[in-house]
């Protein structure tokens, strides 16, 4: 039975309530709006987005807040809303759609489907007059609702190829594992993509895209050649310095709309900062650099002040973003004009301007993005500079704020976890593992599903979405990158738990993992397009995490099941040749798998031998390293390759094993650290 009005009111994520008040009848994505479709054979219009979405808000106040538009969407639609962070299965499904009609992706994502959710057309933004060469909105409305009626074989032509398509996309491409060749190919195909001068890849709009530099970053600890970290280094100095950097508050914008990272697309993303943070980190522990200390220092200020989600007796979370606008502005509560500089700091304005690109005129319309024009050492002036940006900080801490999009999400928080972690041990700061620990608690006790799985989203005491391969992969992540750091068993059996949830609800027995789970009941597009990927996009792969997990847990229990799993999602996507440069998050497990070093620390816990070895480790610049505590041989899993092989010592000592050999003992914390990064096969011991 058809029910009157905008439904969203009923929902809890922030996306969706802001367009409760529409004139739209929106339904959430379920199978009553299916049933209500199917019942008065209208065509199904989707509209997908997030509450941080800048070019949303436009088309919501274009489009979905007018009256006439509104009123022709329920005439001839039956209106869905979903957010993609709550929902990014059905988010990546029709995205892909969208792509196999030869189409840019991008949000807001504007899907038409007939009743049974088939996708036959689609587009992203849309003007509510003709422009830019775009037909208006009400334009596609009247058009499409018309092909719906009057060109049913066209629509039935276009729902069955891309049915083709997409099962296409959703088979695996099984082949060999992965090897020195591939990973060289993928570095030179990723590396001739950089730009030379401003760093991250060429063009505008210019994306940090971690995941790539991850790889790159690792695979020039595998083959010592520089140029992979060099990259590295210069994406995250030019970010650093640059405008998509907040200079005041701490953290990194989505993405810069130029190619010199000055103005950035305002809105703050958790994964962006969490992947950030763990390069931060990692190219700190190779090149010790005062700008990454305070850049980290910064963001994770950021989290702990202003991302931190509805605390909770058992912990606390991350929220899931921060928007682009204020007072219906993009990047108002950013941008200064020089007089308001002048007004804040008086005197000591004229040092502050040059370094920070403040004019009369502006860098952007008029206004000015801060952005350091030095090479941001703060030397001499770092403590007046300091005092300035505090200054500033609490003068923009009076205006307006972006909203804040508060749900949790487990598999963004675990990338923050592990990063957390790393960082924690990288830059010497407790504190921040004691946020990685509360988080991770929050997590487990919070989104836990209560069949060993992890759900997806929570927000007001409530999880709104099932699980997928990515949070238990991320989750499982953080908790081993926990186990490393504190020594504590039951971070590590929490990640065998998750990883024998995805074994389970995930897997594909003969290939590679589903992102969505086999009893998942409102996924469209039937079993032959349940999404299975291994490429990244602006976060890592869940099949790739996975399989960086899988490694890890055979690097440090020795079990060969861990080294079959993985290998079996390696060799599911070995057959994509070239196209496996879209996916170095796969790419680097695969490295891990063959090439990474666990390292037992042995040796009384309490002494400063052990500890100092230990920190050796953890800080490793290689990330294809594994941390290992044993108090004794015999505490070590039975199929470790160091088991029973560590000699009794009244000092603390490392074994390195590689390749399921290990190393004579080494008690020396700078050799341990030279050992590593040098990445020696060792001799038996």
């Amino acid at each position: 039975m058809t029910v009157p009005g905008n439904l969203l009111r009923h929902e809890t994520s922030p996306y969706l309530l802001q367009h409760a008040d529409n004139p739209v009848h929106w339904r959430p994505w379920g199978a009553a709006a299916l049933a209500e479709a199917a019942a008065t054979d209208r065509p199904i219009l989707l509209s997908i987005g997030y509450a941080a979405c800048h070019w949303c808000h436009v088309m919501a106040h274009e489009s979905f807040e007018d009256p006439a538009t509104a009123a022709l969407m329920n005439a001839l639609c039956v209106c869905i809303k979903v957010d993609r962070e709550e929902r990014p299965d059905i988010d990546h499904l029709y995205m892909s759609a969208l792509n196999a009609l030869g189409e840019q992706g991008g949000w807001p994502l504007t899907m038409f489907l007939t009743p049974q959710a088939d996708p036959f057309w689609g587009g992203t933004y849309f003007p509510p007059e003709p422009r830019w060469g775009r037909p208006s909105f009400r334009q596609v409305l009247r058009g499409v609702a018309d092909a719906y009626r009057s060109q049913a074989d066209a629509v039935r032509q276009n729902v069955a190829s891309l049915r083709d398509t997409m099962a296409r996309l959703a088979a695996d491409a099984p082949g060999d594992l992965p090897g020195p060749t591939t990973l060289d190919a993928a570095a030179a195909s990723l590396l001739a993509a950089t730009d030379p001068l401003q760093g991250g890849l060429r063009g505008a709009p210019k994306f940090p895209n971690p995941p790539i530099f991850r790889f790159l970053w690792q695979n020039a600890c595998r083959t010592g050649a520089p140029a992979g970290a060099d990259a590295t280094h210069l994406l995250l100095r030019r970010m650093a310095l640059g405008g998509i950097c907040d200079h005041l508050g701490g953290g990194f914008a989505r993405y810069a709309t130029d190619a010199e990272w000055l103005v950035p697309h305002f809105e703050k993303m958790l994964y962006d900062n969490a992947q950030i943070l763990d390069l931060l980190a990692l190219a700190h522990a190779a090149r010790a650099d005062p700008l990454y200390t305070a850049r980290a220092a910064e963001t994770v200020g950021w989290l702990l002040r202003d991302m931190r989600a509805e605390p909770r007796a058992s912990g606390l979370a991350f929220a899931a973003s921060e928007d682009a606008d204020s007072e219906g502005e993009e990047g108002r509560f950013y941008v200064w004009s020089e007089a308001e500089i002048d007004a804040v700091l008086g005197a000591d304005a004229a040092a502050f301007k040059p370094v920070y690109d403040v004019t009369a005129a502006g860098n952007w319309e008029g206004r000015t993005i801060l952005r350091r024009r030095d090479d941001g050492a703060d030397s001499a002036d770092s403590a007046d500079l300091a005092a300035a940006r505090a200054r500033l900080l609490a003068a923009r801490s009076r205006r307006p704020r972006p909203a804040r999009d508060d749900k949790v999400l487990a598999d963004w928080n675990g990338l923050a976890i592990a990063a957390l972690c790393r960082a924690a041990q990288v830059f010497a700061q407790p504190a921040w593992q004691d946020a990685a620990v509360a988080a991770y608690a929050f997590l487990r006790s919070e989104l836990a599903a209560g069949d060993g799985r992890i759900n997806h989203a929570w927000r007001l005491g409530r999880c709104t979405a099932a699980g997928l391969l990515d949070d238990h992969a991320s989750l499982a992540r953080a908790a081993l990158a926990l186990f490393e750091a504190t020594g504590s068993a039951g971070y590590l059996a929490d990640a065998v738990d998750l990883a024998e949830a995805a074994e389970r609800w995930f897997a594909d027995p003969d290939s590679a993992y589903f992102t969505t789970a086999a009893d998942a009941a409102d996924l469209p597009l039937g079993p032959a397009a349940r999404p299975r990927s291994a490429g990244d996009t602006a976060t890592p792969s869940g099949n790739g995490l996975l399989a960086e997990v899988l490694a890890r847990l055979h690097h440090l229990t020795g079990a060969p099941l861990w080294r079959q799993r993985a290998e079996r999602v390696l060799r599911a996507f070995g057959g994509l040749g070239s196209r496996l440069s879209a996916c170095p998050t796969l790419l680097a497990a695969a490295d891990l798998l063959e090439e990474g070093a666990a390292v037992v620390i042995a040796g009384p816990a309490t002494a400063p031998q052990t500890g100092a070895l230990i920190a050796a480790a953890l800080t490793a610049a290689d990330p294809a390293v594994c941390v290992l505590r044993a108090a004794s041989a015999e505490a070590l899993p039975a199929l470790h390759p160091a088991h029973g092989k560590i000699a009794p010592a009244a000092s603390a000592a490392a074994y390195v094993c590689r390749g399921g050999v290990c190393g004579l003992p080494v008690q020396d914390p700078t050799a341990l650290a030279a050992l590593l990064i040098r990445r020696q096969r060792p001799a038996p011991a």
